[in-house]
């Protein structure tokens, strides 16, 4: 979980600046008084300005699993709010653990989020750091070819699905600035996930002036959690998360006194914090 601004800027995403840009280009056929583009999140001048990541590429294979569970997340997402069951928080159960290292966020997420479909406890961070190929810089989002047969270059996809054959982890990019896309999609992940017992990786890139995780103070962070639940009543407006700075020792991480093990968030928040990394799910 390496943070603060001495972390290099090679975990983000320049491409999300190319979309922004698209987005704002006039039509020949827009309206004279077109609707202004949403002003940017908290945080994302700061991302664009440090961000150092080339353009990101999904393989085909890629592609389309993430648009055949895009088209399934929508129609559970829209079976379940209609249903409306209003049963509280619906978790996939993941198992925390407390990350060993200051930078082993990664490994502790990879270990939380596989236990919460195979409920096994107690699996080693080092395992899963050696095959994540975690440094002192952290556990990286993209650009990292792991020792698994076809890597793809994102490392946490690629370890969840080498230890949970046929789980069918994607990807998800996000722009610094989350539109209402974004958000609406996240929602509908979290509920598919949930719902079929996986937990979601969320990679978090907390900058200054940006929204935080709970308990993480303002500073910029780079951070994997375990995203394992959402809140029925509110169609997922708001989730549930296992943070691995949650009983550290303040002698590893300085902070961590006031990081809880486990933290609900608004959904639409913690994607905007997502944003510029992105999540696995």
């Amino acid at each position: 979980m390496p943070s603060s601004a001495s972390l290099p800027r090679t975990l983000a995403l320049t491409a999300a600046a190319l979309l922004a840009a698209a987005a704002v280009t006039p039509s020949a056929h827009a309206a004279p008084h077109a609707a202004e583009p949403a002003a940017d999140a908290p945080g994302a001048s700061y991302k664009a300005a440090h961000d150092t990541l080339g353009p990101q590429h999904l393989t085909p294979a890629q592609r389309r699993l993430g648009e055949a569970k895009q088209a399934e997340a929508a129609r559970s997402y829209e079976e379940a709010r209609l249903q409306g069951s209003l049963a509280g928080y619906k978790l996939s159960g993941g198992l925390h653990q407390s990350q060993k290292t200051s930078y082993w966020c990664g490994p502790a997420t990879l270990v939380i989020a596989q236990s919460a479909r195979d409920e096994v406890a107690g699996r080693s961070q080092q395992d899963a750091a050696t095959l994540l190929k975690t440094n002192t810089n952290g556990t990286a989002w993209y650009g990292i070819n792991i020792n698994v047969p076809s890597p793809t270059g994102y490392p946490m996809a690629d370890a969840l699905n080498h230890r949970l054959p046929g789980a069918g982890y994607v990807p998800k990019a996000l722009p610094y600035t989350p539109t209402a896309t974004d958000k609406a999609n996240f929602r509908q992940h979290i509920t598919h996930n949930t719902d079929n017992d996986f937990a979601i990786a969320g990679n978090a890139w907390e900058v200054p002036g940006g929204p935080h995780l709970v308990g993480h103070p303002n500073i910029e962070i780079f951070h994997w959690v375990a995203i394992d639940g959402y809140n029925t009543d509110t169609a997922a407006a708001q989730v549930n998360y296992l943070d691995p700075v949650g009983g550290v020792s303040t002698s590893v991480i300085s902070w961590a006194g006031s990081v809880p093990k486990s933290a609900r968030i608004s959904s639409d928040t913690l994607t905007t914090i997502m944003g510029g990394r992105g999540y696995v799910w």
